[in-house]
């Protein structure tokens, strides 16, 4: 008996280091870390003048009213100065600051604080709204302590990570936590792949920088879920993706991006059958632009794309942001899927932003749709971006705007024009079809009450509850 317990003991201290080499030690402190990175870690403020048209009275003077020409300059167009609160990190000695497109967006002045103290005027060299990174310069010959990129590739889910950042306005703030999941999409921007990580990350933290625990940043904070601050679940732009798009804002002032010229979707379970393809993969080719790299090279709609220079495409939603960090200009492999068998064609990439397929889709932006909810008697639209931004609502906040309201609606007398519906029977609303579809629900019900959330004129949230006829 004690010769087996000799063993088993010897047999488990051989184990020993072979299970703790997976593992790396958790933190004692993240104070050392912290006290070298401060320096670079940067708050930003900005002002836009906003010129608004609505009429600011409750009401509305019929036709002739003679009260209509002594109150007339208050449906004049009135400029309001609106601020915004973000973050940011410097990447070059010269003052070079890396923070969201949406800080800055539209901002006719930029201050850029460092150290809590110091504050300088900061100019833009370049932005990507696509992607939502901009490239600021400090307009000083002041020496900065920098902070260098890491590589985003080698970040696993579990991994340390500390955040620092300008949260609601209060300065340099550090959280801590671990890498959540990877490749993240959530319907912001056009090319997402962002790391989720449970560090605290609110409002005013857009744009700092997700930190190893080596210093080194491989992460710009853009987005969190929930409402009214942090939940626990935030989402960074990875460094390696943004790294590409930062080094052509300073080069160029502008992005270069690799273009194929085909509109994709995503091979389902049925498409793969069909076409004998072992399982759903790849990104099938909808169609293709009209003398475009793809259609010079021959691919053609029906083509299932499974590799694009050399790397395989699991998701359609992969291969966008592939092709967009390929160089312009390179001859790149892409393997298809046609007629049942794998083929190669040679594809010379082009530009992006110079395609006429890019042009069209930038003049032809959607204008916001205007709808009537007739069980409710009041005219709707989709809250946008804008709107977020000039009335300082939470980033992920989503709704309609109320842009009329019937004298004999259900509404009048309880809700303003320009309220926002953000919630219907503690539903989210995200579509004037979601609206429509939950009020047709509780018109079909016994109680015939709706209860919904808003934000009214001077942006505060409350829950009001509707009697429907």
């Amino acid at each position: 008996m004690k010769k087996f317990k000799i063993i088993f003991i010897a047999i488990m201290l051989s184990l020993s280091p072979l299970t703790q080499s997976y593992s790396k030690p958790v933190p004692e402190s993240f104070a050392d870390l912290a006290e070298k990175l401060m320096p670079s870690v940067v708050n930003i403020s900005t002002s836009t003048t906003v010129v608004t048209k609505s009429n600011p009275l409750p009401f509305q003077f019929p036709p002739g009213s003679p009260f209509g020409d002594m109150f007339k300059e208050f449906g004049d167009p009135q400029e309001r100065q609106s601020s915004a609160l973000g973050s940011g990190f410097i990447i070059d000695e010269k003052g070079i600051v890396i923070t969201n497109n949406h800080v800055i967006q539209d901002a006719d002045d930029i201050i850029v604080r460092v150290n809590g103290d110091q504050e300088f005027k900061a100019k833009v060299l370049g932005a990507d709204p696509l992607m939502d990174i901009a490239v600021l310069q400090l307009e000083t010959n002041e020496k900065f302590i920098p902070v260098a990129f890491g590589d985003s590739d080698k970040a696993r889910i579990g991994d340390w990570v500390i955040a620092i950042g300008n949260p609601f306005g209060l300065g340099g703030t550090v959280t801590a936590g671990i890498i959540s999941a990877r490749n993240r999409s959530i319907g912001l921007s056009r090319y997402e792949d962002f790391i989720q990580t449970d560090a605290s990350i609110n409002s005013g933290n857009s744009g700092g920088p997700l930190f190893d625990m080596e210093g080194n940043v491989i992460g710009i904070n853009t987005a969190i879920l929930g409402r009214n601050g942090s939940i626990g679940i935030g989402f960074s732009i990875p460094s390696n993706s943004a790294q590409i798009v930062i080094d052509q804002l300073i080069e160029f002032g502008e992005t270069k991006r690799g273009w194929l010229g085909v509109r994709i979707q995503d091979v389902t379970k049925e498409i793969a059958e069909v076409e004998k393809l072992d399982k759903p993969r790849g990104a099938l080719v909808a169609s293709v632009a009209e003398n475009s790299p793809s259609e010079k090279a021959g691919i053609k709609a029906g083509d299932i794309i499974l590799e694009f220079n050399g790397q395989r495409i699991n998701q359609m939603k992969e291969l966008p942001a592939i092709v967009a960090r390929t160089q312009v200009g390179k001859k790149v492999e892409v393997k298809i899927w046609r007629n049942k068998k794998e083929i190669i064609k040679n594809v010379l990439l082009g530009r992006l932003e110079t395609s006429e397929d890019f042009k069209v889709s930038e003049k032809q932006k959607p204008k916001d749709r205007i709808d009537q909810i007739e069980d409710l008697k009041i005219t709707v639209r989709t809250l946008n971006k804008e709107d977020i931004k000039n009335r300082k609502l939470p980033n992920q906040t989503t709704g309609l705007v109320i842009t009329g309201i019937q004298n004999n609606s259900p509404l009048a007398g309880s809700v303003q024009v320009n309220s926002i519906i953000v919630e219907a029977q503690k539903e989210r609303i995200k579509t004037i079809d979601d609206l429509k579809k939950i009020t047709k629900q509780v018109l079909n019900s016994n109680q015939k009450t709706i209860l919904l959330a808003i934000y009214n004129n001077q942006n505060q949230r409350r829950y009001i509850g509707i009697k429907l006829d």
